[in-house]
């Protein structure tokens, strides 16, 4: 494959212009019980040329106040568009009047495949000199990790380094387009990150723009898709499906009573082979509609019938 150097460097001159830092101040309460203001940093994707910028909820909910600095060093007030939590995503706007603000050009996250080159681009800090940038590959696609926040689901792993603050920014291919937003790093590991797939985000940004919020149904699991070793190892029933390693507390699934071991094998009359043909069919159902998972449970087949709910 030919490599031009300078036209990558071109091109991520041009993308870091689209990404902003976002300061804010939260109030927390001591052990006193007094409000105390705390200040956070993360980083932003600007979307659009009138001022509306992609972050993670992560970075401004629960913010009294927001403040955007622009590659320019121009510092705006930013407020809260809408938020989609399941995601760890949240749109914020600025007054982007008379202001010529670039827009980062959104690519297909469905065409992410893994061992391509991408870069990490973020501004944690509004310094002068610019955004930062790190390179690397992506690693894995379609996973779901455990945060303080609670389960995210479907993410894009790369080996590029999302340092503290660069969260919300943009993970782009070498074609200059944003194919994922950079939301998470595992502190106590080394060369892991993960970021949203933009298709994801573009879904959240569209619910938000009719609602505010966008509401996304929930069943309460993690879970893994099952291959012939890893049945063969476990001496499984069935050598396909989706092995439930984890049931939310409070969870639709659990008030169903569905427990660590069980193995879904179809939902709403759909083979699940693959942990992502689960989340596929669960992310297009509604708030509060009923889905009928059979499942391997406690050794026999089971059908249950699951009210899904509205992500915590």
């Amino acid at each position: 494959m030919s490599y031009d150097e300078n036209a990558i460097l071109d091109i991520i001159a041009k993308v870091s212009k689209t990404a902003v830092n976002i300061s804010t101040v939260k109030l927390v309460h001591n052990i006193f019980y007094q409000a105390v203001p705390v200040a956070g940093t993360g980083s932003g994707t600007l979307i659009d040329s009138t001022g509306l910028i992609l972050t993670n909820n992560h970075v401004v909910g629960g913010a009294q106040k927001i403040n955007v600095t622009l590659g320019t060093n121009e510092v705006l007030e930013g407020t809260i568009v809408g938020s989609c939590a399941i995601h760890d995503i949240a749109v914020v706007k600025v007054d982007g009047e008379g202001r010529n603000l670039q827009a980062a050009e959104l690519g297909d996250s469905d065409k992410i495949r893994v061992g391509q080159r991408v870069y990490a681009i973020g501004n944690p800090f509004g310094l002068a000199g610019g955004p930062s940038v790190t390179s690397g590959v992506i690693s894995a696609i379609n996973r779901t990790i455990e945060s303080e926040r609670g389960l995210i689901e479907n993410l894009v792993q790369t080996d590029a380094s999302i340092n503290p603050g660069n969260s919300g920014g943009p993970l782009v291919d070498v074609g200059g387009k944003v194919i994922a937003i950079n939301t998470a790093i595992i502190p106590f590991a080394q060369g892991i990150g993960f970021a949203i797939p933009v298709n994801q985000a573009k879904e959240c940004t569209d619910e938000i723009a009719v609602g505010g919020t966008a509401k996304k149904p929930y069943l309460g699991i993690v879970g893994l898709s099952l291959t012939m070793e890893i049945a063969r190892y476990y001496a499984l029933p069935v050598d396909h499906g989706v092995l439930v390693t984890r049931v939310a507390e409070g969870s639709p699934a659990e008030s169903a009573g569905m427990s660590e071991g069980d193995i879904i094998l179809e939902i709403s009359n759909a083979e699940t082979h693959r942990i992502e043909d689960l989340v596929n069919e669960i992310h297009g159902k509604k708030v509060g509609e009923v889905v009928r998972i059979l499942a391997v449970h406690n050794g026999r087949e089971h059908l249950f019938e699951i009210k899904l709910s509205e992500a915590p």
